[in-house]
């Protein structure tokens, strides 16, 4: 088990990163950061733009390590959900985590990296597509209900290559 916190969470309503960069971000709320977030079995954050969706079910619910940000940028910029200090979360893709910030565990199957794309490069500034190669965070899929709030939480690989260390 490992001591994390949780910096920030993102539920939006809309995705805001349509169409083309260079036209910049579509128009919607002017903070979608939330302090807590629920969370369904099988659909992801009740009231996320992919909350529910078939084609973003292997990859409903987003989670980035702070430590690969920049310090002025923020899930706003990233358009990921979950905001993880003190964990490389990148390193998890293939095994299935708990995150527990005090109402219980909530286990998700990480599945993929979440690859950054042009849009890093206008939202939190040039180059940064480039930067966050192998650490743009990972795809996942709650396999249980709960809720998340920003906080300290427990962090622990329950299988997976890393489950047993």
């Amino acid at each position: 088990m490992t001591e994390v916190e949780v910096l920030q969470l993102l539920v939006s309503p809309a995705h805001r990163l349509a169409g083309r960069p260079s036209d910049g971000p579509s128009p919607g709320p002017s903070d979608e950061r939330v302090s807590r977030a629920e969370v369904r079995r099988g659909l992801g954050l009740v009231g996320d733009r992919y909350y529910a969706r078939p084609a973003h079910r292997n990859a409903s619910v987003t989670i980035m390590a702070a430590e690969s940000l920049p310090e002025d940028a923020d899930l706003r910029h990233t358009r990921r959900n979950i905001l993880l200090g003190g964990v490389d979360i990148d390193s998890c893709v293939g095994t299935t985590i708990s995150l527990d910030c005090g109402g219980g565990p909530v286990e998700f199957a990480v599945h993929r990296p979440a690859r950054p794309c042009a849009w890093m490069d206008v939202t939190i500034g040039p180059g940064s597509q480039r930067a966050l190669r192998g650490r743009g965070g990972v795809r996942c899929t709650p396999l249980s209900d709960g809720v998340l709030t920003l906080g300290p939480a427990r962090f622990r690989v329950v299988t997976g290559a890393d489950a047993a260390s």
